[in-house]
């Protein structure tokens, strides 16, 4: 595509983001930061560096950068932290606290990340005049992109992910996107890092650890006699998780609960919803598999062998972790992406996760073929692998060994974007 082509895309992008604009302002959530996100409340103060964290989580990955940079000169190193939801923003806040009160050298500004509307983004990137743009995990605007090159902003796209799905939608355009990339892209993996040089040229990208790793505490098992559950599941009698389990897979995972509860009488089952407000649903589903259950906040003393407890209490996840024999995690009997396996696993206990697990791909196929992990190809799978961890329980402290081992192997993912911003930032 000719540079005249990326600019009429361009333009037609700047029209829909006009058009959109006002809609936009009837959306609830949008309301919190809307002036930054317009710049009508005005703009934030100059920075060195610019770094994009989409949401919460990555806001979390941006925290784990900050705090391994470490400036070079005397001079104070500005950093201009943006995000596009409420929860990144109120993440963020907490980091500058943290990082601007060790007087390390850094001054940490949050922001909201402005619309990518193109005339927005050339006033905030001629106003905020970074050397350099990090963007974390899969961020590509055009309207961004377009600001930092017309400014010759370098941009590292750091800790990067992209899925089929996404390429094939990039690849519509792939001349605009090439014309846009990034300077430098750091994937979290040789299959992102393939895709990404698809879109924007190998000579771009090279393989990062992901720093989601490095988020990850040494914490081993809870002892039973700090585990503040104890009082409920009796010592001995086996325990098992269903671990935020999902509305769409209710008829999996009750055959799978009914299956297990008559292949193996004497266990407790405590039952996770994904979402709270789907707790009715789950109560039928027991009810007509015919099975005994309780609630959470129903339960006095001990559980009863045989016994489903419904769990309608939030944050007592991770403990019951620490109680169970096995564990099945949920979002993976249906086409969901998976929800967190390695929660079991850090308390040590092995989880088995179904066959779409692939929001947390991250990991690494090696976690299975390890054995740490069991992934089963469908329900009955799953109660064939949980009976024989049951009947043959791992120790729970070699699990948990193992677990941190593993992940202590592939840190580092923090540390080598700090040093490539460094090297970066020292050019100038």
């Amino acid at each position: 595509m000719a540079m005249t082509g990326v600019g009429l895309a361009l333009k037609v992008y700047g029209l829909a983001w006009k058009l959109a604009l006002p809609l936009l302002g009837l959306n609830g959530r949008l309301k919190d930061g809307w002036e930054q996100r317009t710049l009508a409340g005005g703009m934030p103060a100059p920075a060195d560096l610019w770094m994009q964290a989409a949401s919460g989580g990555e806001a979390y990955l941006a925290w784990e950068v900050l705090r391994r940079l470490k400036p070079t000169g005397a001079e104070t190193l500005r950093v201009l932290v943006t995000t596009n939801t409420l929860q990144g923003y109120q993440t963020l806040l907490r980091a500058a606290e943290e990082i601007n009160g060790r007087k390390a050298g850094l001054a940490i500004q949050p922001w909201y990340f402005p619309f990518d509307a193109p005339e927005l983004m050339g006033r905030m990137v001629r106003r905020v005049n970074p050397k350099l743009a990090v963007i974390l995990e899969t961020e590509i605007w055009p309207g961004f992109l377009s600001a930092c090159k017309a400014e010759n902003v370098r941009v590292l796209l750091a800790n990067g992910r992209m899925t089929t799905k996404s390429l094939a939608g990039y690849m519509s355009w792939p001349g605009l996107f090439r014309a846009l990339a990034p300077d430098r892209i750091m994937a979290v993996s040789e299959t992102d890092g393939r895709r990404f040089g698809t879109l924007f040229g190998r000579e771009r990208v090279r393989v990062m650890p992901n720093i989601k790793f490095d988020r990850m505490g040494d914490a081993g098992p809870m002892a039973r006699k700090n585990n503040p559950l104890g009082d409920l599941i009796r010592e001995g009698d086996p325990f098992v998780i269903f671990g935020s389990v999902r509305r769409e897979e209710e008829h999996d995972v009750t055959r799978l609960a009914a299956g297990l509860m008559s292949a193996r009488p004497g266990t407790v089952l405590g039952l996770f919803p994904r979402h709270m407000h789907h707790l009715d649903l789950w109560r039928r589903a027991m009810d007509g598999a015919g099975l005994n259950w309780v609630l959470r906040s129903r339960l006095n003393g001990q559980a009863r062998p045989g016994t489903v407890i419904l769990w309608d209490t939030f944050g007592e996840l991770v403990p019951a972790y620490g109680l169970a024999k096995a564990a099945f995690v949920g979002g993976s009997l249906a086409p969901l992406g998976g929800q967190n396996f390695l929660e079991p696993l850090t308390s040590g206990v092995t989880p088995v996760t179904g066959p779409h697990w692939k929001n947390f791909a991250w990991v690494g196929r090696e976690i299975i073929d390890s054995g740490l992990a069991v992934e089963a190809s469908g329900w009955q799978d799953a109660l064939e692998s949980l009976k024989k961890i049951i009947d043959h329980t791992p120790p729970r402290r070699e699990v948990a060994a193992a677990a941190k081992q593993y992940i202590r192997d592939r840190r580092g993912g923090a540390e080598a974007v700090a040093k490539q911003v460094a090297d970066s930032l020292n050019k100038d």
